[in-house]
């Protein structure tokens, strides 16, 4: 068996210093020819690594770094002599998002079709798209251009997903559901299940009320890995354009949450509620089903909100509060046995019991 290591399988791209500069838009200070393969931290920074400096408190680390090439910004003037060679740039931090952005695009690149597959005869699908192995394509499926779908993704009957999105390995899309453009589906999320509809009958059994609707994800959307947004009763779980979802995120059926929302891990919202725009939901936030939440609202983690929110609110706690009354009231919480000490040693003094 071939030995394996830290750098084994990502020698096949490389990238100049020349070309990276180019990329950027930088100045290469030292040898524009050396070559890079693999991204590191300045201090965990090897031969063949490319890695960046912005924060100055890890400005010591680049006179120590193996990294071969350094982005940095263009006022950094080095005090001692310097092994990495540098990219010069405005921006190091955002000139390092752009090259994390690039690699990865180039990391992704996949084209082809995998065997073994099933892609249905009424299925379409366009130019330059990578279907990994044991991926299910259903009847009248329609898959854009530059899309790719990684192995062991299903995707149901009547699905269309829009050009250049990724569906990551073990994604579901379930039948009728529309995926935009520019998409990301990360690894085991599961798109138009069943929402949660049952009633009672006299018998105190639950009967299931069909779920006739669908999800549509509008462009830009990104979806966490293991998130699950459910299809409608009726009509579609809309998921507006630029909306963030984290991973492991419950949405119900009937719920429409605006654009540029942000979404942190563990929340769950329920049915037919409705989330404004440019809102920001932290982890583990619970919402009751058939609310309204307004625009720019801001929702501290763990907080459980049952009822309207008007726009621009700031709220946590459960039930939650406005963020600053809630902070007022928990400095009286925690002083709360000192409170109680308090009165109860006026009371006795009061009725002459001291």
């Amino acid at each position: 068996m071939r030995e394996l290591n830290k750098e084994y399988n990502f020698k096949s791209v490389k990238f100049t210093a020349q070309q990276i500069a180019g990329i950027l838009e930088g100045d290469v200070v030292g040898n524009p020819d050396i070559e890079v393969f693999k991204l590191s931290k300045i201090e965990e920074g090897f031969e063949g690594s490319l890695t960046f400096l912005a924060n100055p408190k890890y400005t010591p680390h680049i006179y120590s770094t193996k990294a071969s090439i350094t982005i940095v910004n263009k006022t950094f003037v080095p005090e001692s002599n310097l092994e990495t060679t540098l990219i010069k740039v405005d921006d190091a931090y955002l000139a390092f998002s752009k090259i994390l952005e690039y690699y990865n695009s180039v990391k992704l690149n996949k084209i082809g079709i995998e065997q073994p597959s099933f892609i249905s005869n009424s299925a379409k699908y366009g130019e330059n798209v990578y279907i990994g192995a044991f991926s299910y394509i259903g009847d009248n499926v329609i898959i854009g251009d530059n899309v790719k779908i990684f192995p062991n993704v299903y995707i149901g009957d009547n699905v269309v997903v829009g050009h250049n999105s990724i569906i990551f390995a073990g994604s579901k899309i379930y039948s009728e559901c529309i995926i935009g453009n520019y998409c990301i589906i990360n690894s085991g999320a599961i798109i138009g299940a069943d929402g949660f509809g049952f009633t009672p009958n006299e018998k105190g059994e639950y009967n299931k009320v069909p779920q006739t609707g669908n999800v549509i994800l509008e462009d830009f959307v990104d979806v966490g890995a293991a998130t699950t947004i459910d299809r409608a009763t009726l009509g579609s779980t809309i998921i507006r354009k630029g909306v963030k979802l984290d991973n492991q995120i419950q949405i119900a059926h009937n719920v429409e949450i605006g654009k540029n929302t942000v979404i942190a891990a563990q929340t769950g919202i329920a049915g037919s509620t409705k989330i404004g725009e440019n809102c920001q939901i932290g982890g583990q936030v619970g919402i009751v089903g058939h609310i309204t939440i307004g625009n720019n609202v801001k929702i501290q983690a763990q907080s459980g909100i049952g009822r309207n929110v008007k726009d621009d609110e700031v709220l946590q706690g459960s039930p939650a509060l406005s963020y600053g009354d809630f902070n007022k009231s928990y400095v009286y919480f925690k002083n709360l046995p000192k409170i109680v000490k308090d009165i109860n040693d006026l009371d006795k003094k009061l009725n002459g019991n001291s």
